[in-house]
């Protein structure tokens, strides 16, 4: 069956190559929509076989996106973005899932490179090529609303979700999204959405999310909690305005009302790896709690859904650590280190771990590595551990 993937570019002259090369014998044909690029971005795609098009832009992602598919011949869809790689491994299982002629909409898991907290999400980028599927919303454009539209009067349709990482996704680092104003874009885009339909459990999650981040705690708050009143709310949607509303309280200091957020999060009906936030953020009050054994217990479930959790071995080794079990925190924290080599609090506490079990050696080279890390990136704390040592005696 033919497959077709549909791009929308601007500049990307940098990433694009990678994504294409994701894709080589796997894609039938590759639309590309470019909305004014100034750089390569148009050779370079002619050059992987792209069939190019021109689009206005009109500060609305669907629109974008609607014209991609307008182009597209094949009987599937696959939608990537410029900063986004399809991962190998999953190909075999998206050819078995489009075999079937029942299969509307075939959700994918994405990760995000470099995510500290929530790595994970679902996301709605492989479906039929269907006359009535087109994408909605100005920012965070999907499918989602055409297609439940779909299925309300096409009974024989079904969505269903791969349970693999399906797409690595570069583009929510922090340099990105500072060097492209992402956040400020989003912000822009989904106020006037929701001017439209205060209504929308999805925008609601997504705006509430982004005030809280830029610090308008308040703002965000009261919108996730509006969110919360939508009488029927997907169940990963409503888990974002449990997670989000969880960090906001935290915040705030509140600690029952996010600890009962997390909770709520964590009952819901989703795939498991959407939750590793709430895992990990729950883990995180319940450790300054005090109550070091659930707090491992929730680490040591976020670290069997993701193996790869730099973060849920540092915050395990943390936990042992207070524990006394300084055996499994110096594992857990050498783990966390090949993980993540640049993450100087990891070779801090290694340090200190190692120096009460009396090998200082050991010790002194995790504590020289830590102060090489923080002269980069925080320079008092360098001059700080380093005052300490001397005045330990260590140097």
């Amino acid at each position: 069956m033919d497959l077709s993937l549909c791009i929308i570019v601007k500049n990307e002259e940098t990433t694009l190559p990678l994504t294409l090369n994701s894709v080589k014998n796997v894609v039938d044909e590759i639309v590309l929509v470019d909305t004014g690029s100034s750089d390569r971005t148009p050779e370079i795609a002619r050059e992987f076989g792209a069939k190019v098009y021109n689009f206005e832009w009109c500060n609305d992602f669907a629109a974008a996106r609607n014209e991609s598919l307008k182009y597209a011949k094949g009987e599937w869809i696959l939608v990537l973005d410029a900063d986004e790689v399809l991962v190998t491994d999953i190909v075999p299982q998206l050819k078995r899932a489009m075999k079937s002629d029942r299969h509307l909409l075939i959700n994918l898991i994405r990760q995000e490179i470099g995510a500290v907290q929530s790595p994970y999400s679902l996301v709605s980028r492989l479906f039929r090529n269907h006359p009535k599927i087109h994408f909605s919303r100005p920012y965070h454009a999907m499918v989602d609303d055409s297609i439940t539209e779909i299925i309300t009067w096409e009974l024989q349709w079904k969505i269903v979700s791969l349970p693999s990482v399906a797409i690595l996704h570069s583009g929510y680092k922090a340099g990105a999204i500072a060097a492209k104003n992402k956040l400020q874009k989003a912000q822009i885009a989904m106020e006037s959405y929701l001017a439209e339909h205060p209504s929308d459990a999805y925008v609601c999650s997504k705006l509430g999310a982004l005030y809280v981040t830029i610090g308008e705690i308040q703002r965000g708050m009261a919108l996730l909690k509006r969110g919360l009143t939508v009488v029927s709310i997907d169940a990963t949607v409503l888990y974002e305005l449990h997670y989000h509303l969880g960090i906001a309280y935290r915040q705030q200091q509140n600690f029952p009302k996010a600890k009962e957020h997390y909770q709520a999060a964590l009952k819901l009906d989703i795939l498991p790896q959407l939750k590793l936030g709430a895992y990990n953020n729950l883990g995180n009050l319940l450790k300054d709690e005090g109550n070091l054994h659930g707090a491992k217990s929730l680490y040591e479930t976020a670290l069997q859904l993701d193996p790869n959790l730099a973060t849920g071995y540092y915050n395990l080794g943390m936990t042992l650590k207070a524990l006394g079990n300084f055996g499994d925190a110096i594992a857990a924290y050498q783990k966390a280190i090949d993980l993540n080599p640049d993450a100087a609090e990891t070779y801090q506490n290694l340090g200190v771990v190692l120096l009460k079990i009396g090998k200082v050696t050991e010790s002194l080279a995790a504590f020289k590595q830590a102060i090489a890390l923080h002269e980069v990136n925080n320079p008092a704390e360098a001059q700080r551990l380093r005052g300490g040592l001397q005045e330990m005696g260590l140097n």
